[in-house]
């Protein structure tokens, strides 16, 4: 969805691809950086919730609760944003710069502003237990400051739990600042020229922040969650196994390889 984003802002883009970017694409995008949101946040719960070990916390980091949660995520998610894809929308005249909220009729901007409030309201809900979670994980660390030998490691783990709050803060707080009264333009409800022209320059500046952390969010999974680094390494592994066995096979003859494929069964 990205490379359609780039292309349609540019104006490079032909008439059906920026119609199909404003109907689809872009509504992945949204899809895509709310699914972040949550999911970030679930796993500074988690990291929290290791260093409880009370039984409540233990039941919560159950692996079917964590997949009642993920599939709760997305239902919630494709209920809101697949609606703006099939609702309505209405010809407009071509032209080398196309706005989106242009295309939507005035059902589809209701839902699209109502898409954009309860969207807000996830990421406000996500943002206090991410603020939440990284104070209280901070007030625990910062507790073991009089032991010399734990303090060594809390410090560490204090820094990388103050970095990824700060993170997500830097990340995902301007858009959505700045996102509620852009919506206010696309509904028509602030009128005045240049204020749009603000408003739309500062939502696409925050929101390539926010897209920058998506990209990144594979590296942060990899730092915080250690399944996830111990799946990743098995799994890497694997296939360099997979690989030494293939070599073991081959013989190499004057520069030529000639490898033998074994078969089991008849």
């Amino acid at each position: 969805a990205l490379p359609f984003k780039i292309l349609k802002d540019l104006g490079g883009a032909p008439w059906s691809l920026m119609v199909f970017h404003c109907q689809a694409s872009a509504v992945t995008i949204y899809i895509s950086l709310y699914a972040s949101i949550a999911f970030l946040a679930f796993i500074i719960i988690d990291r929290y919730l290791q260093d409880c070990h009370t039984l409540r916390s233990l039941r919560l980091q159950e692996v079917g609760f964590a997949r009642l949660l993920s599939l709760v995520v997305w239902l919630l998610l494709l209920l809101i944003m697949v609606p703006n894809m099939a609702l309505p929308i209405q010809h407009v005249k071509e032209q080398r710069y196309l706005s989106c909220s242009s295309l939507k009729t005035d059902i589809s901007l209701h839902w699209h502003a109502l898409t954009i409030f309860l969207c807000t309201a996830l990421f406000v809900n996500a943002s206090a237990a991410v603020l939440i979670s990284s104070g209280l994980a901070l007030k625990r660390l910062l507790g073991s400051r009089k032991d010399p030998k734990l303090w060594v490691h809390a410090r560490q783990v204090a820094r990388s739990v103050t970095a990824v709050a700060f993170a997500y803060i830097l990340s995902f707080v301007p858009y959505h600042v700045v996102r509620t009264p852009y919506t206010l333009t696309q509904t028509k409800v602030i009128t005045d020229c240049h204020t749009k022209k603000q408003l739309f320059l500062g939502k696409e500046s925050t929101l390539l922040l926010s897209v920058l952390h998506l990209c990144f969010d594979p590296l942060l999974c990899f730092y915080l969650y250690s399944p996830f680094r111990q799946t990743l390494r098995q799994m890497f592994s694997s296939c360099r196994r997979q690989k030494c066995m293939y070599d073991s096979r081959c013989e190499y003859n004057g520069g030529v390889s000639y490898c033998y494929n074994e078969f089991t069964g008849d």
